[in-house]
């Protein structure tokens, strides 16, 4: 087999070369047809995150190198182990990635993608940046019947992350949420808002060509940051703030747009990486009555839940620009440089 991996952080991945696995036990193959492109593979790549003031927080422990990034990973069923039931070869599925242990409290409530000893495809474990993918168990492989293919990849994080937040929301139906950055994660948020709530939601980014983008794919209003009267404009407009608002971008300047927004005993999700500091006077969080959280992507029942959406065709698609496995190190630079519309999508 075939992939691209990093064999020194922060430097080009290298194409490389390697044995092709033979599933074990209750394991699957899965011959690659498409990866997405996370922005999460950056910073991986990077090996750090950016803590704010100076402080990066080091994530290249416990990774063995050259190491294949990819997490959302679409492709078909080659070769199965022994033990793996209600898995065909031939079949063609998207991998759910977020694997836990499976013996802790944590997954056996169902939320293995909040395990303190994960075994992530393409973060912990060998990803979908390759020819072929290990998945160690048939469940966690979800049909997609009626997507289109290279789309249906991008929504085991991109359309997870975003569901997983909007389920965290308390909205009133005559409420609108936020959300605050339209890149391809932040589109997802809007197509979800749309199907989760009654009122179409608010949009936000610093971009003008996503704000435009936005509006087109149902957003009721939009507002760009940089314009010093924007949150002004927001909070005339819905007559004081919103009910609740989503920050898909994650730095210290989106999550103060997002905290200007709400009103008093509004909520605050963060799910971007993008880094940076916080902080905040301690009284304000009574006085406001507001909360601040955060959501990592979803459970593999969220996941269930949200495909059944998508397949029902209530969710708008996203834009997807395909590019060949050899360009994998060039998106990644494009993320870094802000300048993706949508998702990229790597074809082995």
């Amino acid at each position: 087999m075939k992939s691209e991996a990093i064999i020194e952080y922060g430097q080009p991945l290298q194409m490389i070369d390697g044995e092709t696995p033979t599933p074990q036990g209750s394991e699957v193959l899965l011959k690659v047809t498409h990866c997405g492109v996370c922005h999460s593979d950056v910073h991986i790549h990077d090996g750090h995150f950016d803590m704010g003031g100076g402080n990066k927080l080091d994530v290249r422990a416990g990774r063995k190198l050259p190491f294949t990034l990819g997490h959302e990973i679409e492709g078909e069923v080659v070769a199965v182990g022994p033990d793996a039931k209600d898995v065909k070869i031939g079949e063609r599925r998207v991998a759910f990635p977020w694997i836990g242990c499976g013996e802790c409290p944590t997954c056996k409530r169902g939320e293995e993608q909040l395990c303190n000893k994960p075994k992530n495809l393409g973060i912990q474990v060998a990803g979908g940046y390759a020819t072929h993918v290990l998945v160690p168990h048939s469940r966690y492989l979800i049909d997609y019947t009626g997507v289109p293919q290279g789309l249906a990849a991008t929504y085991m994080c991109s359309g997870l992350t975003a569901y997983g937040a909007m389920k965290k929301l308390d909205v009133s139906d005559e409420e609108r949420v936020l959300v605050v950055g339209l890149g391809g994660v932040g589109m997802m948020g809007l197509q979800f808002a749309k199907a989760l709530f009654k009122q179409a939601p608010l949009g936000a980014d610093v971009d003008d060509q996503k704000l435009q983008a936005a509006k087109g794919a149902g957003a009721h209003e939009v507002y760009n940051p940089k314009d010093p009267e924007a949150l002004k404009k927001l909070l005339a407009d819905t007559n004081g703030g919103v009910p609740a608002a989503v920050d898909f971008v994650g730095s210290e300047a989106s999550l103060k747009f997002a905290l200007g927004s709400v009103r008093k005993g509004g909520q605050v999700v963060v799910v971007g990486l993008f880094g940076g500091g916080f902080s905040m006077p301690i009284p304000l969080f009574p006085m406001r009555a507001i909360s601040i959280g955060g959501s990592y992507v979803g459970s593999l029942g969220e996941t269930l839940e949200m495909m059944e959406l998508v397949k029902a065709g209530k969710i708008d698609p996203i834009p997807v620009e395909e590019r060949p496995l050899s360009q994998a190190s060039k998106s990644l630079d494009d993320l870094r440089k802000g300048g993706v519309m949508g998702r990229v999508v790597l074809k082995p």
